[in-house]
């Protein structure tokens, strides 16, 4: 049976998983782990374009070099900060144009910031909502409950 051959960059080269990581290359489960993203996310990622497809062995094991699990690196730091994917294949492609300007990245990341206060700012009239009727609630044996009165009551307007 003739072995298939993949490119990895400067030359094509026939490999076996065991040969692959021989070669400092990653299957997924040590990729997931040097870049702290599950194996079913870098699936994900990969699924959905956000992480180019890899090359696979012979037995058809992905394979992963040092700027793929940097690449997921990447996405993990992005994801914790917030980034939606959309943003994320933004950042990505601005992070790999060496010739972008800073002020497309700073752009994404203001306006992230924006709807990051916005939501905390919604979060924050959740809480003094809940505060106030949680304050005027008995807490006892009686029925009478402000906190089950107001989500029972009509809804509000803004």
């Amino acid at each position: 049976m003739k072995r298939k051959k993949f490119d990895m960059g400067k030359r094509e080269m026939p490999l076996e998983h065991a040969e692959a990581l021989g070669q400092g290359l990653l299957d997924i489960g040590r990729a997931s782990r040097a870049s702290g993203v599950s194996v079913k996310m870098i699936r994900h990622y990969e699924a959905i374009g956000l992480l180019p497809k890899v090359a696979r062995t012979f037995a058809n094991y992905r394979i992963y070099r040092d700027s793929d699990v940097h690449t997921l690196r990447f996405i993990r730091r992005a994801r914790a900060l917030g980034f939606s994917m959309e943003d994320i294949q933004d950042l990505l492609g601005l992070w790999q144009n060496k010739s972008r300007s800073s002020a497309a990245v700073k752009r994404i990341a203001s306006r992230h910031i924006g709807e990051l206060k916005t939501k905390i700012a919604e979060l924050e009239s959740m809480a003094d909502t809940l505060a106030h009727l949680a304050a005027h609630c008995h807490g006892d044996h009686r029925p009478e409950c402000p906190i089950l009165e107001d989500l029972a009551a009509e809804e509000r307007t803004a």
